[in-house]
C-alpha cells in the first residue's frame, strides 16, 4: 500500500507557481537542459512591491554559497511589478557587486560597466533575463534593451550573489528564491 502511495505522489506533475499574478512553471528549458523553479521571491522597497524574482537551476542546491560555487545552468528571471528608471536598478545591482565582491571588483569591474549600460528604464510588465551558461558566460536581456553576453564564471557568481550572496539585496527574497519551491 505505502509503495502504491508512493508511485502515485511521484507521479502528480509539478504545478506552476503564481504570486502577484505573475505564473513560473516548475521547470524550463534552456539549452535542452531541463531547470527546475527553486523559489519565487517578492522583492519589495518599503512597502512597494517592485519585482518577482523566479530562480531556476539544472541541479536544484538550497545552500546559497553551494549554489553559487555549482558549475551549471542557472537563470533569474526578475518580473517587473512597476515601472523602474534604469538610475535605481544600477544603483541597486552596483551596492550588491560592492557588498558582495568588493576584493574581486578590479577584474569585474569592466564587464558590471558593460552589463549596467544594457539596462534601460523597465515598465511594469517587463522583464530581465539573467542566464548562466557554463563556459560561454553570462547572458543579459533586459525589457527592450540589447541582449548582451558576458564572460566568465566569476562574474556570474558576483551577479547572482547580487540575491543569493552573504549580504544580499534583501534577506526574504533571497530565502523565498532558494526555498519556496516545496
Amino acid at each position: 500500500m505505502r509503495i502504491a502511495l508512493l508511485v502515485a505522489l511521484l507521479a502528480i506533475p509539478a504545478v506552476a507557481k503564481e504570486r502577484e499574478g505573475i505564473v513560473a512553471q516548475p521547470t524550463i528549458q534552456v539549452a535542452s537542459k531541463t531547470l527546475h523553479l527553486m523559489g519565487l521571491g517578492l522583492r519589495k522597497k518599503f512597502v512597494f512591491k517592485v519585482y518577482l524574482a523566479s530562480l531556476y537551476v539544472e541541479n536544484p542546491i538550497e545552500d546559497a554559497p553551494q549554489l553559487l560555487k555549482s558549475d551549471q545552468i542557472k537563470r533569474v528571471q526578475m518580473n517587473m511589478l512597476r515601472d523602474l528608471e534604469r538610475g535605481k536598478i544600477v544603483e541597486a545591482v552596483q551596492e550588491g557587486f560592492e557588498k558582495n565582491s568588493a576584493p574581486e571588483m578590479p577584474r569585474l569591474q569592466e564587464r558590471l560597466n558593460a552589463f549596467l549600460k544594457s539596462i534601460p528604464d523597465l515598465k511594469s510588465g517587463q522583464t530581465i533575463v539573467i542566464t548562466y551558461y557554463p563556459s560561454r558566460g553570462t547572458l543579459i536581456k533586459a525589457g527592450n534593451g540589447e541582449e548582451i553576453t558576458l564572460a566568465g564564471k566569476d562574474f556570474a557568481d558576483a551577479l547572482f550573489s547580487v540575491w543569493l550572496g552573504n549580504h544580499p539585496v534583501d534577506d526574504d527574497l533571497k530565502g523565498e528564491m532558494l526555498s519556496n519551491n516545496k
